[in-house]
């Protein structure tokens, strides 16, 4: 397999081609990092990757992006710990450094942001400061400084932003570049001389330059067509070139969620992989170039080198759902687990400050407080258990087949518990199955075929079209845990004695079964209720109007999709929505719910309308609790059982359910 041969940047060779890219984690201490990013990065070592780059150090304290964002100045200490923990894995280990520029913020800096020219910050409306000579000098100087302590600290090299939220990239587009000195009549200027200060601090230690190749803004941007000469003109400068998207008006894009398709920047990269020479072994004259844009498919990644598309390939969300994608791609690829492109747990640079984790592996970011379920080989290359301690446990009841249930009978079955499975309906999968019927929203479901083939690897009794009773749980000789997942709850509003209502779940389940014309007729007025802003009522409108449904979609707030801006689909979703003609009605609620209408407030003006089609209801979900309730709490709830919330809390809450079973009980005196 090419993606896992080695491959040589600058005077270093990497062991593979696989490339942990540079991301904000929030796991620093103050602006340093901290025994949270040492345990973090030392895992993906651990697991294989080739190339590890570091969560970007600003190389200026003009620049504090966001609260715990590094700054290279404090980052010595965190490097060197990084290195020493990383290096026994053979992984080279490469310093981010970069500058913000008019893409920061002033909250904590309390100082104005620096940028080539005076254009406002898209989300902040913030106004930068146009950077005079002596800003531009102590920029240049500042990367320059950071590359000399990266050496000091035995990092293999550093990384220069010239991508997203970069200033060294403001200065290269004339989106953002309206100067009338030098550097705006020689846009790359700021960039050769930044190269050319971190060569002189490095020495023949490994320089990357992450490039933004297409900022989606043709009018005065850099496209793909002129980014062939700034990759000629820079490429030989560095030792490696990560071709990325985007820019000030285009964030999302560097970093889509399931709604692009994973690979998109492979064309972009094959094209400029030509520009540069450079031969698929990586070993050519010409600088290597690694491909990023949510590759998440060992198989993808390995397409696209054997292509000569690109000789390295940047597999982030991958390794952040997988720390050990890279060992497993040598050994048992099939038991990868994948990647769903959510966003939801792993895109952290936002004012709640969370601690980067993943939706279908809590452990990532915790790695320190959160111990690994599955400690140690508990398989053979067979697939059959090996812990000795099988057979030894009373059998655990795991009831309810969707995320929670799975990963509690997985992690059980993993610690050498024999596990009965009891589900409901006729498949596996729960809510996860329904919500993947959603436009854009398929990836989703890849989470539930990988979790169904562990647990039957792992020989798993799984009984499926069985809806579990008190008789089967107190019958049952051994633990329970109830994962009986969320049932609709009545919309909000009055709602009329000859009111039909269908709830958005029934809708998505209609689809998948193919008899969705009996809940909305084709072609049909639709008013889909949506309180929560969330990805159901969005991807629910989107699937209906793309099957030729009239669609209103109603809600409380200033945009549809609202809270969809922790995962950057917020943009893009009302792009999406209006494309395919969606109607959107803001700022009301819901008054009376009628046959086949529906009679809205608007928050403000206190003004009524009354819209007409069938209703569905996109809102809140409530605990199926029967069975909690008629065990009288005597069992462990986990996930929506408990409170209906996302995948990421029912396989958190499912692994803690399953290691205190094993967790011995305490004596009669400490309880005391």
């Amino acid at each position: 397999m090419k993606l896992l041969s080695p491959v040589r940047l600058g005077n270093a060779e990497a062991s593979n081609r696989v490339l942990f890219g540079p991301h904000a984690t929030n796991l620093g201490v103050r602006r340093a990092f901290s025994p949270r990013h040492v345990a973090y990065y030392e895992r993906r070592a651990r697991g294989g990757a080739g190339v590890i780059v570091l969560e970007e150090a600003s190389v200026h304290d003009s620049d504090w992006p966001y609260e715990r964002a590094p700054l290279a100045a404090d980052c010595g200490p965190g490097w060197e710990a990084i290195v020493d923990a990383c290096r026994p894995h053979g992984s080279l280990v490469i310093g981010a450094i970069g500058h913000s520029g008019g893409q920061g913020t002033s909250h904590w800096s309390q100082r104005p942001l620096w940028a080539p020219s005076d254009e406002p910050e898209v989300n902040s409306r913030e106004i930068p400061k146009i950077m005079e000579p002596g800003d531009i000098c102590a920029v240049i100087d500042g990367f320059g400084q950071a590359a000399g302590l990266a050496a000091e600290a035995g990092l293999d090299g550093v990384e220069i932003n010239a991508g997203q939220n970069s200033l060294v990239r403001q200065f290269l587009s004339g989106l953002t570049n309206r100067r009338s000195d030098g550097y705006g009549s020689d846009r790359s200027l700021l960039a050769r001389e930044v190269i050319a200060a971190v060569r002189s601090s490095i020495g023949d230690g490994i320089i990357g330059l992450r490039l933004s190749c297409d900022e989606l803004a043709p009018w005065a941007g850099i496209t793909p067509e002129s980014a062939a000469d700034l990759v000629e003109e820079l490429g030989p400068l560095v030792d490696y070139l990560v071709v990325v998207r985007g820019s000030i008006f285009s964030v999302p894009a560097t970093r889509p969620d399931t709604h692009h398709d994973p690979g998109f920047n492979l064309d972009l990269t094959g094209d400029l992989t030509g520009v540069l020479t450079s031969g698929p072994a990586g070993d050519a004259d010409g600088t290597p170039v690694v491909a990023q844009g949510s590759i998440i498919d060992v198989g993808q990644a390995e397409w696209a080198l054997e292509e000569g598309r690109c000789d390295l390939v940047e597999m982030t969300r991958a390794q952040i759902a997988d720390a050990d994608l890279v060992a497993k791609a040598a050994a048992e690829p099939a038991r990868i687990r994948p990647c769903i492109l959510c966003n939801q747990t792993c895109q952290v640079r936002d004012n709640r400050n969370p601690i980067i984790t993943c939706v279908v592996d809590p452990r990532t970011g915790h790695e320190l407080d959160d111990p690994e379920p599955c400690p140690g080989d508990t398989t053979g290359p067979d697939g059959d258990i090996k812990n000795k301690t099988k057979n030894k446990n009373p059998v655990l009841l795991v009831v309810g087949g969707g995320p929670g249930g799975l990963e509690a009978a997985r992690v059980a079955a993993e610690r050498g518990h024999q596990v009965k499975l009891l589900e409901a309906s006729d498949q596996l999968g729960g809510m996860v199955v329904t919500a993947a019927e959603g436009a854009g929203r398929k990836p989703l479901a890849t989470i539930i075929g990988w979790l169904e083939a562990e647990v039957r690897r792992l020989g798993v009794e799984v009984v499926t079209g069985h809806r579990a009773t008190t008789a089967d749980t107190d019958s049952h000789d051994g633990p329970v845990i109830v994962a009986t997942g969320s049932v609709d709850s009545s919309p909000t509003g009055l709602v009329s004695a000859d009111a039909k209502v269908v709830s958005a779940v029934a809708v998505l389940d209609g689809s998948r079964r193919g008899d969705l014309e009996g809940l909305v007729p084709s072609g049909g007025d639709v008013v889909i209720l949506d309180p929560i802003g969330g990805p159901i009522g969005v991807s629910t409108a989107e699937l209906l109007a793309q099957t030729g449904h009239s669609v209103t979609l109603v809600t409380p707030d200033a945009f549809a999709g609202q809270m969809l801006a922790l995962t950057g689909d917020l943009a893009p979703c009302n792009t999406r929505l209006a494309q395919v003609g969606v109607e959107i009605v803001r700022r009301v609620k819901v008054r009376r719910i009628g046959l086949d209408e529906v009679t809205v407030e608007h928050h403000f003006s206190g003004v009524q309308m009354v819209l007409r089609g069938v209703v569905i209801d996109a809102g809140s979900r409530l605990p199926d609790d029967t069975l909690a309730t008629e065990t009288m709490g005597r069992h462990p709830r986990i996930g929506d059982a408990i409170a209906p919330r996302t995948i990421h809390e029912a396989i958190l809450e499912a692994r803690r359910a399953v290691l205190a079973l094993d967790e011995p009980s305490p004596s009669p005196r400490a309880s005391r």
